[in-house]
């Protein structure tokens, strides 16, 4: 299944989920920024929910920064992937000059697309945690970990398209994962959208006054 782009990708989420929820079911819809935004507004519109972020950051080997082996969310604590540590060569402990450069990025992503606004508030509601698509896995981890900590009612992570094995890593903190197709051999996200450009602070900060 190739996708045109997120926001045809996300209307064909959108009726998967509206299936599975119901038409008006009123969640609390996060995207992930910055490719989340596109396929979470579609979902947000058919869901009758509220469209809000949550910001997240892969931490990358060092000198590999292509290469995760990590993730940070909001205010919460790192997340690492122990087989991706492995396989670059490096701990938890090897890593904390880049952690603490994503940490800075993370404060000013979230500066730049919230202005000042809360963070959205999941307690007792149904979340869904919306992205472009599932890679490693390991940044949507992040993410959960962090709404989840936070007392969701019921917690849904959805995208497009994953690798299984990322669908795996998020299986044991969301509720559901709700996934289009899920390709094997993955190779990227990108392999599964005939457009997908990058997108800039700016779109984001579009998205979300839409």
């Amino acid at each position: 299944m190739i996708f045109p782009n997120r926001a045809a990708a996300g209307k064909a989420l959108a009726e998967r989920l509206a299936a599975e929820l119901g038409d008006r079911a009123d969640p609390l819809v996060l995207a992930l920024p910055r490719g989340g935004l596109p396929v979470a507004g579609p979902v947000a519109r058919r869901l009758g929910g509220e469209l809000d972020i949550v910001v997240a950051r892969k931490i990358g080997a060092p000198g590999r920064p292509e290469f995760g082996v990590g993730a940070i969310a909001e205010d919460g604590p790192p997340v690492f992937d122990p087989e991706n540590l492995r396989w670059a060569g490096v701990t938890e402990e090897g890593v904390a000059g880049v952690l603490a450069a994503e940490r800075e990025e993370l404060r000013r992503r979230i500066h730049r697309y919230r202005g000042g606004r809360p963070a959205p508030a999941p307690a007792g509601r149904t979340v869904v945690v919306v992205d472009d698509g599932l890679a490693t896995g390991v940044t949507a981890h992040a993410a959960l970990r962090w709404v989840r900590e936070h007392g969701p009612a019921r917690l849904i992570m959805a995208a497009p398209v994953g690798a299984p094995q990322a669908r795996d890593v998020v299986a044991g903190t969301a509720d559901a994962v709700v996934c289009l197709c899920l390709p094997d051999p993955f190779y990227a996200v990108g392999r599964w959208y005939d457009d997908f450009e990058q997108l800039t602070d700016a779109d984001v900060g579009n998205f979300i006054m839409c």
